[in-house]
């Protein structure tokens, strides 16, 4: 849509930028194969010969051609965020939020933006895996009418440095180490602990690498936050902090560290599969927008600087608002085309959002421009589909590689008169960007702000407001990452750093390395002495339960009780929960009234790791053989170690026994308690619900 006082306009909605894709997607179905020229192959096997046995000739055009674009296949990777997995979908926003910013797709509830989102590990390369313990982007693309703005975060609220001139050498000690090329995805190695050592700044972020934010349940079920704080510009130029929160509608949950180990090896492809799988089945994923809004007036009293990336405001300090929602509802066409290419950038904004002198992002602001130029083979990355924006571009850049736009006429520059003056340029009133007119002065220094100088408040903050077993799967993990250290120095001094954040997590860190705890000397957190926020433990307790998207494996064998399958297939679906039949061999089961059953996955191909339940259904035949195979009675015993609902019926409870597992511990429904059929089904769900019992005491039992 064009109107004469705008000729660019543009009406922007979900479909946007699916249709501008469309334009240059190629469907091979009925089409005729041809080279790169357009000229129809007809033979695609055997190159240009003399004689059948005889000498490739260079004039066979087509060979040359396959093979000089196969040998160009592979752009560089990104040096971080390598590994990732991208998304379609739609933002709308609730009510407008012109109060506060006059960005036009934050203003009718009735729009909806068009987005690509990816999801990403940060240290290691494409080829590792997803459940590496290690930070999680969430870089969100908005295809607004007044062009792009990219909200490129992480699942992690806070950062490990305040300065990105830090940022080379955080990613090397983090990266494999340069003289051997190990460990890949791992920070379980000496230079990286060696760096963290050395530089306090990073304490509050190691608090969360170490936690089970880390190893999220899936992309679906993990937070993400803007990191920086922005800011929000209205219409009258006055301008107020802002910090972005991206909260999944199916609650935050994670991995153990024991089932992110196994992942990797059983489906090192756990998350993106995850995500494809949910969006082709209509599960799409959903996640609230939430703003913490502060009038700069205000800033100062906070206690907490704001230009400080290894910071966080306490939702109690600041409530979140939350302003919109995302939902992803479509995969990519072509992995390469979208999720690969695409390229993000900390600078694109749009009127009503503007940036602060956080050092970090101001660094980010540069690096990520820069970055795509080495990455995507020139300037002009901005013109592949997926980075183009759906509103019209117009300017005198011109020329490079991978140069698409045609310009016409004779002026490529300004000011002109050859060209009319064109393109003009654009008041505030008409939408041209005007960045927030701060007030700074000072000398030109390299120093870090006083402001900047706590390190262990806001660690003790989060440690502390960890629920007991959340404390101590963090506690393990520094065990773990430390114990692979190899320098005794390095832990020493790590040790140092933990002493001032918390009595417990120092001493049994030390206990655990073996090393002599130093005496503790905790900082007391400034502001609130915890926040719920931050335990995920706690928002499971705020939120209503849900089963939603979850999975179940049901182990089966021939003279399974189809009944009590049926039942519970039909509980579990009705709650939006799936159910995975498995068995020793695909195809069915004979089930014990002579019906086949439908197996889904066969033994050999799946884990417990995979599922979010598991259930033993009865028929004395079936749990007969399960009770006798080896790899049946692992499947329950490790789902039982890593704290999962375990549901058998009263047939199926000899093969707790089995397993040793007692049919009365927490987060075990038997059918001698829970009955059977669809009251055992409803009992499974709501224990299933909980998502994880850590109140069992017995773990250490199952030799799983």
């Amino acid at each position: 849509m064009t109107s004469q006082k705008h000729p660019d306009a543009v009406r922007v909605d979900e479909k946007s930028k699916d249709q501008q894709l469309a334009k240059d997607r190629a469907e091979p179905t009925g089409n005729f194969l041809t080279t790169d020229q357009g000229i129809r192959v007809e033979h695609t096997d055997d190159s240009l010969k003399i004689g059948a046995r005889g000498p490739t000739l260079l004039e066979d055009f087509h060979f040359r051609e396959k093979m000089t674009r196969f040998d160009h296949e592979r752009i560089p990777e990104r040096v971080v965020h390598a590994r990732g997995a991208g998304a379609h979908g739609y933002f709308q926003v609730y009510e407008s939020q012109a109060k506060y910013t006059r960005a036009k797709f934050l203003q009718d509830p009735s729009k909806k933006t068009p987005v690509f989102v990816r999801f990403s590990t940060v240290a290691g390369s494409r080829g590792s895996a997803d459940t590496a313990r290690d930070v999680r982007g969430f870089a969100v693309k908005f295809y607004t009418e007044e062009g792009n703005w990219d909200l490129v975060g992480n699942n992690i609220p806070v950062f490990f440095i305040q300065d990105g001139i830090k940022f080379p050498d955080i990613i090397h000690a983090a990266k494999p180490e340069p003289h051997h090329e190990i460990p890949q995805a791992q920070t379980a190695h000496d230079s990286f602990w060696d760096f963290v050592s050395l530089v306090p700044e990073t304490m509050h972020m190691i608090m969360w690498i170490m936690s089970d934010r880390a190893i999220p349940r899936s992309f679906r079920m993990m937070q993400g936050f803007g990191v920086h704080t922005f800011r929000f510009i209205d219409e009258k130029n006055t301008a107020r902090f802002v910090k972005f929160h991206w909260k999944p509608l199916l609650g935050t949950h994670s991995l153990v560290w024991d089932e992110a180990q196994k992942l990797g090896g059983k489906d090192p492809d756990f998350h993106r599969r995850d995500l494809f799988e949910a969006i082709e089945q209509g599960d799409f994923p959903e996640y609230e927008l939430g703003v913490q809004i502060l009038e700069e007036k205000d800033a100062q009293a906070l206690g907490v600087d704001l230009l400080d990336a290894t910071k966080l405001i306490p939702e109690e300090v600041a409530p979140v608002q939350p302003v919109g929602k995302l939902t992803l509802n479509r995969n990519p066409t072509n992995f390469f085309a979208e999720t690969e290419q695409v390229a993000f950038c900390v600078a694109n904004i749009v009127p009503g959002i503007d940036f602060t002198d956080d050092p970090l992002m101001q660094a980010r602001l540069f690096s990520y421009l820069d970055t795509q130029l080495t990455r995507l083979g020139g300037p002009n990355f901005a013109e592949i589909p997926i980075n183009r924006p759906v509103a019209p571009v117009h300017n005198h850049q011109q020329d490079g590689f991978g140069r698409h736009t045609s310009n016409v006429g004779r002026a490529n520059y300004f000011p002109n008169s050859l060209g009319g003056g064109c393109p003009f340029l654009a008041a505030q009133q008409q939408g041209g960007y005007v960045h927030h007119p701060e007030q700074v002065s000072g000398k030109k220094v390299r120093e870090r702000a006083a402001s900047f100088n706590d390190h262990y408040s806001q660690a003790a903050l989060f440690f502390r407001s960890l629920s007991e077993p959340e404390q101590q799967h963090l506690i393990d993990a520094c065990r773990f990452e430390l114990g692979k250290v190899e320098t005794r120095a390095i832990q020493e001094r790590v040790l140092e750093h933990f002493a001032k954040i918390d009595a417990l997590l120092v001493s049994a860190v030390a206990e655990g390395l073996g090393l002599p705890a130093p005496k503790a000397t905790p900082v007391t957190p400034k502001g609130p002495p915890a926040s719920k926020a931050l335990s995920m433990e706690a928002m499971k307790l705020a939120t209503p339960p849900s089963i939603k998207t979850r999975k179940i494996g049901v182990l089966v064998a021939d003279g399974v009780d189809a009944d009590e399958l049926m039942a519970l297939r039909k509980e579990l679906e009705s709650q939006g929960a799936q159910l995975k039949v498995i068995a020793k061999r695909l195809g069915t089961v004979k089930a014990s009234n002579g019906k086949d059953v439908p197996v889904d996955k066969s033994a050999m191909t799946t884990a417990s790791v995979e599922y979010d339940g598991v259930f033993i259904p009865g028929g004395a035949a079936s749990v007969a053989t399960l009770k006798k195979d080896g790899e049946s009675r692992h499947f329950v015993q490790e789902a039982y170690l890593h704290c999962k609902t375990v549901g058998a019926s009263k047939d199926a409870e000899e093969l707790l026994k089995a397993c040793e597992i007692d049919p009365a511990a927490p987060g075990v429904v038997a059918g001698s308690k829970a009955g059977a059929g669809a009251a055992l089904a409803t009992a499974f769900a709501k224990a299933l619900a909980k998502h994880r019992h850590w109140d069992r005491k017995d773990n250490d039992r199952v030799p799983a």
